[in-house]
């Protein structure tokens, strides 16, 4: 990865140099330092994520974005419902109780989806 204009250069450049420098200089201690560099790395982070969600996507990327959101769905609540197994395996052999945060969570999803598909199969795509 690395930017494809000159201006994601001079973006790069302009983010990394004063960082660079104020590390470099010995006039701050550690602690202004590390406060500072959490500044800089969530200011960054910030507007790393508003360029990401304004790039434009076009229709092959939406449907891989679909199948991979959907994908990473389907093994979340596998998982899930393979630990409310568990928990129920062990809560009859040992008396353990059931984590209702497990059966809440499947719950909130299985209502998602039957909203969702409610919604979406009365309105056209």
């Amino acid at each position: 990865m690395s930017p494809k204009t000159w201006q994601g250069w001079v973006y790069t450049v302009v983010i990394v140099v004063p960082f660079a420098v104020f590390q470099a200089l010995p006039f701050w201690p550690t602690e202004i330092r590390q406060v500072a560099t959490i500044i800089w790395v969530a200011l960054i982070s910030l507007d790393v994520l508003h360029i990401m969600a304004n790039m434009n996507s076009d229709e092959r990327e939406c449907k891989i974005e679909a199948v991979s959101e959907r994908n990473s769905a389907w093994t979340m609540v596998t998982v899930i419902a393979i630990g409310v197994i568990y928990q129920a395996y062990k809560s009859g052999t040992e008396g353990a109780p059931v984590d209702p945060f497990l059966f809440i969570t499947l719950g909130a999803g299985l209502v998602a989806k039957a909203i969702s598909n409610f919604y979406y199969s009365r309105k056209s795509l």
